[in-house]
């Protein structure tokens, strides 16, 4: 069975470019490598072989270093021309892509989930879309997500409604391709036009995880990024 992911890696990177210095959010450095190589390291060991990157600032910067392998990664590109947003960047993506079951990362986090189980639950549930849920502390900065005893899915809450412990969306999605064929190719957000929007009318289920995480999009995580990842990246 081949095993695909796309990578959402066209972010413009605005809080780091003080020291990106002209580079895209997945290309910063970390321990001497762009952060991308941990990721595909980390689909490796999942018996990843095809990876699909939606691209679009200083897109040839990524391009230009990967080209079109890594290790026994097959790489392709999806270029936006224009910003699509994150539901038509995957929707883009997606054309790119033979498998009916497609894993989706973002490209400037790192979620150290069980692939395996996160597979076999969605394929399990006949889920159309799953997500990988975080346990945190304070909900707060990043709203929160609510499932019932099936771990379907049964609320989002926004940034300014969420407070204290509870799950967050990981980032992490395994998403079939029936989700998204019938919607015309435009810009659109993953988040607001598909997952909350139809979550109540579809099964979306998330299954919740306590691993490591990280967002190296804010620069205190970045620099903490910098003695973490290296020895939270393989199991």
């Amino acid at each position: 069975m081949r095993k695909e992911a796309i990578i959402l890696a066209g972010g413009f990177g605005t809080r780091l470019q003080h020291v990106l210095h002209d580079l895209p959010k997945p290309m910063a450095s970390i321990g001497n490598k762009p952060f991308l190589s941990y990721l595909f390291d980390y689909l490796l060991q999942y018996d990843y072989t095809h990876v699909v990157l939606s691209t679009g600032y200083l897109h040839e910067k990524i391009e230009n270093y990967f080209h079109n392998t890594y290790k026994n990664l097959q790489l392709a590109y999806a270029h936006e021309t224009e910003p699509l947003g994150t539901g038509g960047a995957i929707a883009f993506s997606l054309s790119k892509c033979l498998s009916n079951d497609i894993l989706i990362l973002n490209g400037d986090t790192f979620f150290k989930i069980n692939l395996f189980s996160f597979y076999s639950f969605h394929q399990n549930n006949n889920s159309l879309l799953t997500i990988a849920l975080r346990q945190v502390k304070d909900v707060s900065r990043y709203g929160s997500v609510e499932i019932d005893n099936q771990r379907k899915i049964i609320s989002f809450k926004e940034k300014e409604a969420a407070t204290g412990n509870g799950l967050i969306n990981g980032g992490v999605y395994l998403l079939n391709k029936k989700l998204l064929q019938n919607i015309p190719q435009s810009k659109f957000s993953f988040e607001k036009d598909i997952l909350e929007k139809f979550y109540k009318e579809q099964s979306f289920y998330g299954y919740p995880f306590s691993d490591y995480f990280i967002d190296i999009g804010i620069p205190d995580d970045y620099e903490k990024a910098q003695k973490e990842l290296l020895k939270n990246t393989y199991l």
